[in-house]
């Protein structure tokens, strides 16, 4: 692997991350809107990751045996899609709530404003991660550069 794929690895890494940020932050500014019907409630969404490996790079998808090409690792990371959550909503009776169904009910999203706090610490430290990795490839190609002088 050469040190011009690190730059694609950290960035597929750093693009993820972001998708993951994004997707908390639609979480918690909605993690105390109301609804009336159940259909109607928003979910909270999480972003499904893969890893891409070389092979699917080249359009083969044949890897060969596990120790065939040393360059097998991971080659970037990419973001499936994002899915809802389907664990149960919280409904509350609330009968004067403007938004209360029939029988006085409001269905709150089933976003749990702690996870993703610390979901978001967890992918803000994975962002950094990659641009340290970045940085560090950066700085080992400017002292390869300097060897020759």
């Amino acid at each position: 692997m050469s040190l011009a794929n690190v730059f694609n690895i950290a960035g597929t890494g750093m693009s993820a991350q972001s998708t993951r940020l994004n997707t908390i932050s639609s979480n918690i500014a909605n993690a105390e809107t109301v609804s009336s019907s159940i259909d109607q409630t928003y979910r909270a969404r999480h972003p499904v990751f893969a890893t891409v490996y070389q092979g699917s790079l080249d359009g083969t998808g044949d890897r060969g045996s596990l120790f065939a090409d040393q360059d097998e690792s991971g080659v970037g990371v990419q973001v499936l899609g994002i899915v809802e959550d389907q664990s149960s909503l919280t409904p509350r009776y609330e009968p004067n709530h403007p938004a209360a169904d029939e029988k006085g009910y409001v269905y709150y999203p089933n976003v749990n404003v702690v996870e993703e706090m610390a979901d978001m610490i967890s992918a803000s430290r994975n962002f950094q991660t990659n641009a340290d990795v970045m940085n560090t490839a950066k700085q080992m190609i400017q002292r390869v550069l300097t060897l020759g002088q």
